[in-house]
């Protein structure tokens, strides 16, 4: 599966992606719920018994009944706070995108790396077994010591161990890269064409803009901060709202005219009603201590908000810091993987030449060639080991940038561009 086939797929069945949408979703209703109380809502409802004695109320067949809001001082702020929330779970949503697609990329990289790794480690621990049946051969003949023997054997425990890591690091990230995908128990194979090569540390500039998580953090304290703002003006401030009403009434199963002599000469089955309610509150201390509330809650929010960002920013700032030296780490692990590579050329020169064995230079023996080759190999590790960190240092501070997506649409781009096989 080629890298932006895997982040796609992630994308769809991440649970926090799934989260973050549902949450933008609830974010949209409720904007809705605070526009539409200005919107009359309609409602009938009806019913028909028989009863005797005082009548307890009007004897309505079926009521017909709409109601809305028509002005409300706080309504303002409820609205502008559901649009601040829209936005906080927009950005929230933006935010796990990118997470999810650093998740998955950086897996996918990573368990690249550990497949060639595992690779060169197979090389080397080929050679580490021939090493050692050489040196046994060598102490039998009485040309080594039993504690070059030791050495040898040891050399190639560790490397059997290092192996064993290495497949359960591969085991560990084929699992975690299948349950990104929602698909728990595939073996995903990675293509290595479809990575495009990472930029240049060194021109990777820290962005201007926080992260999404941190203008997500902004927006809900801004949200809160509406919200309180309107809790705040609840008292002293007039609420207007519209009313009406049809009813049709019936008596007949009911003593009502005998109590209500008026309604029996001068009555209608049919009863209307419209009208406008001004309610101005006065003394309410339940909704005045829960506006200390709200506004308490806010300036938390607010708190937490620039709390996340000097989080953001040091952590940025730091993993820029590091590229520099992982990118040196890397350069010195490549001199050291091609000086390897030297040495071991330049071996097998000498063992193919026939002026070693006419004593024109220092003989080299086999076991010389597969001390070499083991240094090559490993090298070769700690080159693909340097890499990884480098890789991940990057992918990370491209996330935390907001360039990830850029990267990726190169990634797309060097997909296209592979051959097409059948």
């Amino acid at each position: 599966m080629s890298l932006t086939a895997a982040v796609d797929l992630a994308l769809k069945a991440d649970p926090r992606v799934r989260m973050a949408r549902a949450s933008v979703a609830k974010a949209e209703a409720v904007v809705s719920e605070a526009r539409d109380v200005y919107i009359p809502s309609v409602g009938i409802k009806g019913g028909y018994g028989a009863s005797t004695g005082v009548p307890l109320s009007v004897p309505v067949v079926f009521s017909l009944a709409s109601n809305s809001l028509i002005f409300d001082f706080s309504q303002k702020d409820n609205v502008r706070a559901a649009n601040d929330g829209l936005k906080a779970a927009q950005l929230a949503l933006l935010d796990a995108q990118a997470v999810t697609s650093e998740d998955t990329v950086v897996t996918y990289l990573n368990l690249n790396n550990a497949e060639r790794r595992h690779a060169a480690m197979l090389d080397e621990s080929l050679y580490a077994n021939r090493l050692a049946t050489i040196v046994q051969q060598r102490l039998d003949a009485g040309q080594d010591n039993r504690m070059d023997l030791l050495k040898a054997k040891r050399a190639a425990a560790q490397i059997r161990l290092a192996t064993l890591n290495n497949e359960d690091e591969i085991a560990n990230l084929t699992q975690h890269l299948s349950q990104l995908l929602g698909l728990p128990g595939t073996a995903v194979a990675t293509v290595s064409e479809s990575v495009p090569p990472l930029p240049d540390p060194s021109s990777i500039q820290l962005a201007s803009d926080d992260s999404y998580g941190v203008q997500s953090a902004f927006a809900v304290a801004k949200s809160k901060q509406e919200s309180a703002f309107g809790e705040a003006r609840y008292r002293y401030h007039p609420q207007v709202a519209f009313g009406a009403n049809y009813s049709r009434i019936s008596t007949s199963h009911t003593s009502y005219s005998l109590y209500y002599p008026g309604f029996v000469n001068q009555h209608s089955d049919n009863a209307l009603s419209a009208g406008i309610e001004i309610t101005i509150p006065i003394f309410d201390y339940e909704h005045r201590a829960h506006a200390r509330e709200s506004q308490a809650e806010a300036i938390r929010a607010m708190a937490e908000a620039e709390n996340n960002r000097v989080q953001f920013l040091e952590g940025r700032a730091k993993t820029q810091r590091s590229l520099a030296e992982l990118s040196a780490k890397g350069e010195i692990a490549h001199l050291d993987r091609s000086i390897a590579q030297e040495q071991l050329d330049a071996i097998l020169i000498q063992l193919n030449s026939s002026s070693s064995s006419e004593g024109s230079g220092p003989m080299m023996t086999p076991k010389d060639e597969q001390n070499a080759r083991l240094q090559e190999r490993q090298k070769t590790v700690d080159m693909l080991t340097s890499e990884q960190e480098l890789q991940q240092a990057e992918i990370g501070l491209l996330r935390q940038n907001g360039q990830l997506g850029d990267w990726l649409k190169q990634a797309l781009r060097a997909q296209d561009a592979l051959p097409v096989t059948h």
